[in-house]
């Protein structure tokens, strides 16, 4: 398992997500006893302008990204929300979690 990178995008960098944001995609809230869940899709063109150190090495999906990563790409949610999954067989789909 490769490591995980912390690297905050820079403005710059940021910038080239903008034209994405409208076409991100937020699933309806469900949950278990424990957490509230949701899933994110992002635009299929849009992986291919995220910076390769964003990837996990091994499975060439993006990592578990920090708050301020993903918050840098566009995503935007409420406070508590933490990435925990990415949908290996579609890369697009982003799992997000929180607690109760």
């Amino acid at each position: 398992m490769s490591s995980r990178k912390y690297r905050k995008l820079s403005e710059q960098e940021q910038k080239t997500f903008l034209k994405f944001q409208p076409e991100i995609h937020y699933s309806n809230r469900y949950k278990d006893d424990y957490f509230e869940y949701r899933h994110v899709i992002l635009p299929k063109p849009m992986l291919k302008a995220i910076p390769k150190d964003y990837f996990d090495d091994e499975t060439n999906t993006l990592r578990l990204l920090h708050e301020d990563e993903w918050r840098g790409l566009g995503i935007t949610q409420s406070l508590g929300w933490k990435h925990y999954e990415t949908h290996q067989p579609e890369p697009w789909i982003l799992l997000f979690k929180r607690e109760l």
